[in-house]
């Protein structure tokens, strides 16, 4: 197991790039994450929220040995920060700069999703009743982007869209998203789909029920023409940040997303606030969640299926001992020969900065 930074400063405060997603080709990985500003003394996120954040890319040409990181090569409104209205005060949101320039606008069509060098990133300006969304797509490993293109608000109080999709074929793709509720919540999760290469982006179901406290933060997976899974971060209070209990739901269609069932809870306890799921079939067979434990010892885990997600086993931990539960939000891609490289980010102090690392491990 080899513990890498990908970004650090003194001072600055990397986070969360559960929200934008990870690609990979061969021995090359491309992963966004959100950079601000670290303040002392803020409950739970210790961010400036008086300070711009920005959108970031991290690259790798080694199989994710070493990174070069640079800024999010696209159009953002207003030139603001994507996916982090929540962490900044008002003035600095990208949901106030949404008629500015470089705002969203509908898609064309023409979204070839199978190119080889294909991948998209989605946005969204908050979590909560309001919130918008929309995606990029790039055809050169994230060197430049195309868009930003609105996704639907499917009759909903808000669509909160974090990067989950699946390519189903060239003008076909299936995307998971968090809706928000007309009492201001956030969930319940839903799938959406196109068939005509983005033009139409058409409500499919809901994979989640409404709750009481709420499912969001949705990982998808195929494993079939008509099986789906998708696992989802849950709690059973509202807050996020006092919840008393957080855990790992994973849903199950038989019907390619026609209808979903509760099928297994692989991770009953994530700990304070709670934390994301990846979900990732391996080389052989077996499925994967990486995930952040946010009670003490405050670390990364890995947790495997050999039957396709019914049952899972004991967590194995990626990495353990951060300053305190301010970790997490991971993303997880498995190279060609087998090294599964898991971002995510991190502190080593409470009273540190926030940063960007990895850990590459073989399962």
């Amino acid at each position: 197991m080899q513990q890498v930074t990908i970004y650090r400063e003194p001072g600055r405060y990397g986070g969360w790039p559960a929200n934008y997603g990870i690609w990979a080709w061969g021995d090359e990985v491309v992963v966004g994450f959100t950079l601000g500003y670290y303040k002392a003394n803020v409950p739970f996120h210790a961010r400036d929220k008086d300070r711009p954040f920005a959108t970031m890319q991290a690259r790798s040409l080694d199989g994710g040995k070493t990174w070069d990181v640079q800024p999010f090569p696209g159009r953002t409104p207003g030139n603001r920060a994507l996916s982090a209205d929540e962490h900044m005060n008002p003035h600095l949101w990208v949901a106030n700069a949404l008629d500015a320039e470089n705002a969203p606008v509908a898609c064309p069509g023409g979204i070839n999703f199978t190119h080889p060098d294909f991948a998209m990133m989605c946005a969204k300006t908050g979590l909560r009743a309001g919130v918008k969304s929309w995606f990029y797509v790039s055809y050169d490993r994230c060197k430049s982007w195309e868009g930003p293109y609105w996704l639907p608000m499917f009759g909903q109080a808000g669509i909160a869209a974090r990067t989950d999709y699946i390519v189903d074929g060239p003008d076909t793709c299936t995307w998971f998203l968090t809706a928000a509720r007309d009492n201001g919540q956030e969930g319940p999760v839903l799938c959406a789909r196109t068939t005509d290469g983005g033009k139409n982006i058409e409500f499919l179901s809901w994979v989640t029920p409404a709750v009481e406290g709420y499912s969001i933060m949705p990982a998808g997976l195929r494993l079939s023409p008509d099986r789906l899974l998708c696992a989802v971060r849950c709690s059973e209070g509202a807050s996020t940040t006092t919840s008393p209990r957080c855990w790992i739901d994973l849903y199950a269609s038989s019907d390619n997303g026609v209808s979903w069932e509760h099928f297994s809870r692989p991770v009953p306890n994530t700990g304070r606030g709670g934390n994301p799921p990846t979900l990732t079939k391996l080389h052989d067979g077996r499925l994967c969640i990486t995930y952040g434990f946010r009670n003490p010892p405050f670390g990364m885990y890995a947790i495997f299926s050999e039957d396709d997600g019914a049952t899972w086993g004991e967590p194995v931990a990626l990495r353990e001992g951060a300053g305190n539960h301010d970790i997490g939000y991971p993303r997880s891609v498995q190279l060609d020969d087998g090294t599964m490289v898991t971002v995510y980010y991190f502190n080593d102090e409470e009273d540190g900065e926030r940063y960007i690392a990895g850990t590459l491990w073989k399962p």
